[in-house]
C-alpha cells in the first residue's frame, strides 16, 4: 500500500473497525443459528436428509440450516420473494404502490416496510407448507409450532439485517444471503469430490482431472464476475460553465455500469423457479410433478433456457427500476450538465436509456453464462444438483463481497480525506 493510502489499522479509522467487527459478530450470530435445530423437528429428520431435490436453493440460501430445520432454517428467502412482488407492484399494476415510488425517500421506506410484513406473512405461510409437507409432520400443534419458531427466525433475521446496513458495513440482507453461501460451499465441493474422485464412476486420474478442471471453472467464474461487476462504460459530460480548453481541466464523466444488477437477477430467477415445484409438491399430483422435473426446473433443457431468459429479463427489470434515465437526465440539466452532441431533456434521455439498454444486455447475458456453466457441467458429468446450485452460489458470493469492499474502501477514503483537512 502507498505512502498516505488510507488504512483499516489507522488511528482515524477507528469507527469503521467497529463497524466491520459488528457486522461480523452479527453474521456469527447467524452461522450460529443455522446449526441450531427446532427441537421439535428432530424424529422427523430422518427421512428429510440427503433427499431435498428441488429444495435445494432452499438451503443454500440458509447456509445449510433448512435440511436440519434449523432456527434461521429458512434464511431471508421469504423477504427475497417479497421483495419481487413489492417491485413488480410498482411498475404502475397497483397506482399505490406506484404513488410510493415517486413519493421519494418517504416512499421507499413505506415499501421497505411493506416488504418486512410481507416478508414474515410468507415466512409463516413458507415455514408451514413446509413442516406438514416436506418434513411430513401430522400433528397440526406441533407444526404450528415448528412454523412459529422458523418464522421468528426468519423476523429476528430481517431485524439483523437492518442492523448491519445501520450500524455495520455494506447491505445487511445482502451479507447474511452471502454469509448463507459461504456455510454452504464446503457441502458443495466435498460433493463434487465425492462425485468425481471417490464415487468410482471415473478412473482415479480422470476423476481427479474433472475435478480440476471443475476447481478451474469456479475460479474463471469468479474472476469473470469480479470483471462484469467492475466494468463500465463513461459517458463524456460538460458543464456550461467551464471550457473543455481550460488549462489544467479534468474531463468529467457519466459512469454507467455493465451490469448494474448485480447478481440479484440470478437470485430472484433461482428463487421464482421453485415456486412451481413447491406447488406441485405441495398438492401431491405425480402427474404434475413430472412435468414440473422435466419442463420447469434448470436441470432440464426447457427449464435452463427459462432459466436463463428470467436472468436476462430480471436484469433489465431491476436495472430500470434503480436506474431512471428520465431521472438522470433531468440530474444532468439541474447541474448544468450536458452530454456533448445530445440535446439536453428528452434527447439525452433517449440517449441514456439506448446506452443502458445496451450495456445490460451484455451484462445479462455474461451473468447468464456465469450462471448456466456450471449447470451445464454438472448435468454433462452427473453432479449432485447442490453441486450445481453452487455456481449461482459463487456470482451471488463474489457480487456482494466486491460491493462491500467498495463500501470500506469509500469509508476508508473520506476518513483520510478529513484526517488531512484537519491536519491543514
Amino acid at each position: 500500500m502507498k505512502k498516505g493510502s488510507p488504512r483499516i489499522f489507522s488511528p482515524d479509522a477507528k469507527d469503521l473497525r467497529k463497524r466491520i467487527l459488528f457486522t461480523l459478530l452479527i453474521l456469527g450470530i447467524y452461522g450460529l443459528g443455522t446449526g441450531i435445530t427446532i427441537v421439535w423437528a428432530t424424529e422427523w429428520l430422518g427421512a428429510l436428509y440427503g433427499n431435498l431435490g428441488f429444495l435445494g436453493i432452499f438451503n443454500l440460501m440458509s447456509g445449510g440450516g433448512f435440511d436440519k430445520f434449523a432456527i434461521f432454517g429458512l434464511g431471508v428467502t421469504p423477504y427475497v420473494n417479497a421483495s419481487i412482488v413489492t417491485q413488480i407492484l410498482t411498475m404502475d399494476i397497483i397506482p399505490y404502490f406506484k404513488d410510493l415510488k415517486e413519493q421519494g425517500y418517504v416512499g421507499r421506506q413505506k415499501i421497505n416496510r411493506i416488504t418486512r410484513y410481507l416478508g414474515i406473512l410468507l415466512a409463516f405461510i413458507q415455514s408451514y407448507v413446509l413442516t406438514v409437507f416436506v418434513l411430513g409432520v401430522k400433528d397440526v400443534g406441533m407444526a404450528i409450532r415448528i412454523t412459529l419458531v422458523m418464522s421468528a427466525g426468519t423476523s429476528l433475521l430481517l431485524w439483523l439485517g437492518d442492523q448491519i446496513t445501520n450500524k455495520g458495513i455494506g447491505n445487511g440482507q445482502s451479507l447474511l444471503i452471502m454469509a448463507s453461501i459461504i456455510l454452504s460451499l464446503p457441502a458443495v465441493f466435498i460433493g463434487a469430490f465425492e462425485a468425481f474422485v471417490t464415487a468410482g464412476t471415473y478412473a482415479s486420474w480422470v476423476g481427479s482431472l474433472f475435478f480440476a478442471l471443475y476447481i478451474i471453472m469456479y475460479i474463471l467464474v469468479i474472476v469473470g464476475v469480479v470483471w462484469i461487476t467492475l466494468a463500465e462504460r463513461k459517458i463524456p459530460i460538460q458543464y456550461a460553465n467551464k471550457t473543455v480548453s481550460a488549462y489544467g481541466a479534468k474531463e468529467s464523466y457519466l459512469p454507467l455500469r455493465i451490469n448494474y444488477a448485480g447478481v440479484m437477477p440470478v437470485i430472484f430467477a433461482s428463487m421464482l423457479l421453485t415456486i412451481p415445484s413447491i406447488v406441485v409438491n405441495v398438492i401431491g399430483n405425480q402427474g404434475a410433478i413430472e412435468f414440473v422435473n422435466n419442463y420447469i426446473m434448470y436441470t432440464s433443457l426447457t427449464g435452463f433456457i427459462l432459466y436463463i431468459a428470467l436472468i436476462v429479463f430480471f436484469s433489465y427489470f431491476y436495472t430500470f427500476m434503480a436506474m431512471n434515465p428520465e431521472e438522470m437526465s433531468k440530474d444532468l440539466n439541474k447541474s448544468g450538465a450536458y452530454i456533448p452532441g445530445v440535446r439536453p431533456g428528452v434527447e439525452t434521455t433517449k440517449y441514456i436509456n439506448k446506452v443502458v439498454g445496451k450495456l445490460t444486455l451484455v451484462g445479462s447475458i455474461f451473468i447468464a453464462i456465469l450462471a448456466g456453466l456450471p449447470i451445464l457441467i454438472s448435468n454433462l458429468t452427473g453432479l449432485p444438483q447442490n453441486v450445481a446450485i453452487g455456481g449461482t452460489g459463487i456470482l451471488i458470493v463474489v457480487g456482494v463481497a466486491i460491493e462491500t469492499y467498495k463500501q470500506i474502501q469509500s469509508g476508508l477514503v473520506s476518513r483520510a480525506f478529513a484526517h488531512r483537512r484537519g491536519n491543514k
